[in-house]
């Protein structure tokens, strides 16, 4: 078996790599077991050194990974661009405050003294997606790194020259070898390193459907586990918003990277005073945006990163049309095509029972509700098997208080697009999740947190 380095855009083949061998993967898991031994010692101060060294390597190489972002697949390179250079701001933000998150915490109790000390967990097996090749990789192997654990990859099978890049960048950077590995390895191979003992515990990021296989597994192991699963996020637009930037931000939220992002605005929820101006605006946005080679810079959409993915998009919304959904902008027969563009599309007159309600559109796809009274935008806005979340656009923050507290999300923007930042903690709840990456919520997911006490 192959992993196949593609470039998405031409469809030329670039390299093949093979999976790796049984040998070689039980020689890889031995290496992280002997590298967790002396890395858990490295001086906190030594680790952050090698920290911000990585941060200086990818300032000076972010072009070079952006492209192959690009090339693998299909993100338009400024979009790329900004993910390589958010993994350098991601090192700088730990390097500045781990010791503050790792710092003992002593108490004075009646007849004992305690401390309670953080101390890495072992390894910490990543298992991650395509949408965001080196970001996805860095928001949870850096501060599981700088922590004391050890890191395993196993990237998607499409990324294989992205893969490889981080493991360069980390040796490069001055990491000792084997304390960041990637696996070239396939489902099954996954499952063994998941079972391994030497593997302490696991984090995914990806479909709802995996998700609770590898919740299973680490489960059935009792190892620690972190989904990010995916998401329909909601976009409520109150009559007192500000249209015209309102409409640029849900088209820039909905169809960046092409769709495929989890935290995509997905179903614009709008107050139907205004419904009709909002949506000839976006509409006018759409319009602007350059389809086409992800290596341009003019270039706003690029192509879906599979052939596949984008044929089972075309299947939900053709099914969903069907059912009764209107096309409110865009032409589904301008996707059917053998190359891997799809079009951006609004739809309207969505019912509870179609694949555009009740399913993830991972792609460049906005569904369009409307409402007349506050109570049905919030029930629009949790009638969904997702959590993970939610924009509300208006000029009364106190009202916007109000619905983010009725909203079942782990992340609540207003007046501004979801996002992750590197001292707010980021995950989901209902079917997009459990646990949290980043921040010092995130240190604590892969931390034993242990009390020692003293009399």
């Amino acid at each position: 078996m192959q992993f196949k380095s593609q470039n998405i855009f031409t469809k030329e083949l670039l390299k093949t790599y093979n999976y790796l061998s049984s040998i070689e993967l039980e020689e890889k898991l031995q290496n992280t077991l002997e590298a967790n031994i002396f890395w858990r010692l490295v001086p906190l101060k030594t680790r952050i050194e090698k920290c911000l060294a990585l941060a200086d390597l990818i300032d000076k190489q972010y072009y070079e990974l952006a492209k192959w972002a690009s090339i693998e697949m299909g993100k338009p390179i400024t979009q790329a661009e900004g993910e390589v250079k958010k993994c350098a701001f991601v090192c700088r933000y730990y390097a500045k405050n781990i010791e503050i998150y790792l710092k003992s915490k002593s108490f004075d109790l009646e007849g004992f003294k305690a401390e309670v000390v953080y101390e890495p967990l072992g390894t910490i097996f990543g298992i991650m997606p395509w949408n965001y090749p080196f970001w996805q990789v860095f928001r949870y192997a850096l501060p599981a790194l700088l922590s004391g654990n050890t890191v395993l990859l196993k990237h998607a099978p499409n990324l294989p020259q992205c893969a490889l890049a981080i493991e360069n960048l980390f040796l490069e950077a001055g990491f000792d070898n084997n304390v960041f590995q990637n696996l070239l390895i396939g489902h099954n191979q996954a499952e063994k390193v998941m079972k391994d003992n030497r593997v302490s515990a696991i984090t995914f990021t990806g479909s709802a459907k995996a998700g609770r296989i590898i919740g299973s597994i680490a489960g059935s192991a009792l190892k620690k586990s972190v989904l990010e699963l995916g998401g329909s996020d909601p976009f409520i637009v109150l009559k007192d918003a500000d249209l015209d930037k309102t409409a640029k931000f849900a088209v820039a939220s909905r169809f960046n990277n092409a769709g495929q992002i989890c935290i995509a605005s997905k179903r614009w929820i709008v107050d139907e005073t205004i419904a009709d101006k909002f949506l000839a605006k976006t509409i006018e946005h759409i319009k602007k945006w350059t389809i086409g080679n992800p290596l341009l810079r003019e270039t706003a959409i690029g192509p879906m990163a599979r052939f596949d993915l984008k044929q089972q998009l075309i299947g939900q919304v053709q099914k969903s049309i069907e059912m009764g959904a209107n096309v409110l902008f865009g032409n589904l027969e301008k996707s059917k095509t053998d190359n891997n563009f799809f079009s951006p599309m609004i739809l309207g007159n969505i019912k509870k029972e179609m694949p555009a309600a009740c399913e993830e559109l991972f792609g460049p796809v906005a569904t369009f509700y409307t409402f007349k009274t506050e109570e049905e935008a919030i029930n629009l806005a949790n009638d969904t098997q997702y959590g993970l979340g939610a924009a509300i656009w208006t000029e009364d923050r106190k009202k916007a208080k109000l619905y983010a507290s009725q909203i079942a999300t782990g992340t609540v923007a207003i007046n501004g697009t979801v996002s992750s930042h590197p001292a707010l903690p980021f995950g989901g709840v209902k079917n997009s999740g459990y646990g949290r990456e980043l921040g010092l919520w995130g240190i604590y997911e892969f931390v034993n947190v242990k009390t020692v006490t003293i009399r």
